[in-house]
């Protein structure tokens, strides 16, 4: 069974209660999962990983939390080829650059090598009931097309 990572930062828990419910969708296809907060690891624990899901919400205009720039930066020391990932986050609409963390986010892993295996995941501020299925399908459905490739 591949081994699967959630990486994510929050600062007012929406970000937090999106990766919890990725998790429950990743244990739904019957996979264990590792949950980290970014400031909490190095970026090199995605080495240890077949798969990997990054979150995080949008800071000011479109910027990466503090909480995430030491771990992104890092990232260019890293050859991911071979890796299977997703990205997910939450943002403001009320900004010209929705959720744009979460491009930053996808362009790096897909910069050093990563497999992007689905379309990234943004949701307006707190999950609503709606999305809470819609995060727990993400975490699924990642889950499943790793499993079914590896």
């Amino acid at each position: 069974m591949p081994k699967f990572l959630v990486v994510f930062a929050s600062l007012t828990g929406n970000t937090e209660e999106m990766a919890d419910l990725i998790v429950e969708g990743i244990q739904s296809a019957g996979a264990e999962v590792d949950v980290k907060q970014s400031m909490d690891v190095d970026a090199d624990v995605l080495l240890a990983y077949d798969a990997f899901i990054l979150g995080a919400y949008t800071w000011g205009d479109g910027e990466l939390p503090d909480e995430f720039l030491d771990f992104y930066e890092d990232m260019d020391e890293l050859d991911l080829a071979g890796k299977k990932a997703a990205v997910f986050g939450s943002g403001d609409t009320a900004y010209d650059q929705f959720a744009a963390a979460v491009d930053l986010l996808a362009d790096k892993l897909k910069e050093r090598g990563a497999e992007l295996v689905q379309e990234s995941l943004k949701i307006e501020l707190n999950p609503s009931t709606e999305d809470k299925d819609v995060c727990r399908n993400f975490g699924k459905h990642f889950a499943g097309a790793v499993i079914s490739v590896v």
